[in-house]
C-alpha cells in the first residue's frame, strides 16, 4: 500500500502556504520574531507556553500547528502510532550560541535554565508532540539542506516497521532571520484516489521547490 501526502504546509519569507495555496502573509520587515508572533496572534493560538520556546521550536511548533489545523490525527490514528520526523540544517545553533556566551567567561557565570533546555533540536518535535498528544516516534536529524531521500527512507522504514501509522515529516530551519519549514503530514493511502499526492523523493522535491518560488501553487491541479 502506497503511502500519500495528505496535507502540507510551508513556511518562509513571512508567508505560510498549505496545500500550495497562501494562508497569511507578513508585510512587515522586522524579521522572524515580529512574524512568527503575528502569525500566532492571526490564528488565534491559545498556547501560552510558546513564548517561552527558542526561536527554532516556535517555528518548528507553529508549523505543525498550522499542518494540524482542522485536523484530528488522533481520531484516525493512536497517538502510538502517530509520529514527528524533522530535519533541519543548523541544529540549535542559535540557542546553543546563546547559551555558551553565558558560561564562556567563568568570572560572569550566569547559566539560564531558560535558554539550556533548548539546546537539542529534539526538543522541538517534542514540543509539538506534548502540544498535539503525539506518543510516536520522535526524530529530529541534521542534513546540510533539505534531503528528500533522507525524509523519504526515514518515514518508509517507520511504516514497514509498523510503528507508525501515520506521520508528520520535513524540514524545519531556523538561524536568526533564515527561516523556513515544510512538513507533511503522511499516511497510508487507503482510497486510492487520482487527487491523491504519492509520498515519493520526487513529489517532496517538487513541492519543495515550488514553494521557493511563490508558495501559491496547487500540485493537484
Amino acid at each position: 500500500m502506497a503511502l500519500i501526502i495528505r496535507k502540507y504546509c510551508a513556511i518562509r519569507d513571512a508567508r505560510i502556504s498549505v496545500d500550495g495555496k497562501a494562508v497569511f502573509s507578513y508585510e512587515g520587515q522586522d524579521g522572524f520574531k515580529k512574524f512568527i508572533r503575528a502569525a500566532y496572534k492571526h490564528y488565534q493560538t491559545d498556547y501560552p507556553k510558546f513564548f517561552k520556546m527558542d526561536n527554532l521550536s516556535k517555528l518548528g511548533f507553529f508549523s505543525v500547528e498550522v499542518l494540524l489545523k482542522g485536523e484530528d490525527i488522533l481520531k484516525l490514528h493512536p497517538a502510538e502510532k502517530t509520529g514527528i520526523i524533522l530535519t533541519n540544517a543548523s541544529s540549535s545553533l542559535e540557542i546553543d550560541e546563546k547559551h555558551f556566551e553565558s558560561i564562556k567567561d567563568r568570572g560572569h557565570y550566569f547559566p539560564s535554565p531558560s535558554n539550556f533546555v533548548y539546546t537539542l533540536p529534539n526538543i522541538m518535535a517534542g514540543e509539538a508532540a506534548i502540544r498535539h498528544k503525539i506518543k510516536g516516534e520522535n526524530t529530529v536529524l541534521i542534513s546540510e539542506h533539505f534531503d528528500p531521500e533522507l525524509v523519504f527512507c526515514l518515514v518508509e522504514l517507520a511504516f514497514k516497521s509498523k510503528l507508525l501509522s501515520s506521520c508528520i515529516c520535513g524540514w524545519v530551519e531556523q538561524y536568526e532571520n533564515n527561516y523556513e519549514s515544510l512538513l507533511f503530514l503522511v499516511e497510508k493511502d487507503k482510497n486510492n484516489s487520482a487527487e491523491d499526492i504519492i509520498f515519493e523523493p520526487s513529489n517532496l522535491t517538487n513541492i519543495y521547490k515550488l514553494e521557493q518560488k511563490d508558495g501559491r501553487i496547487n500540485t493537484k491541479a
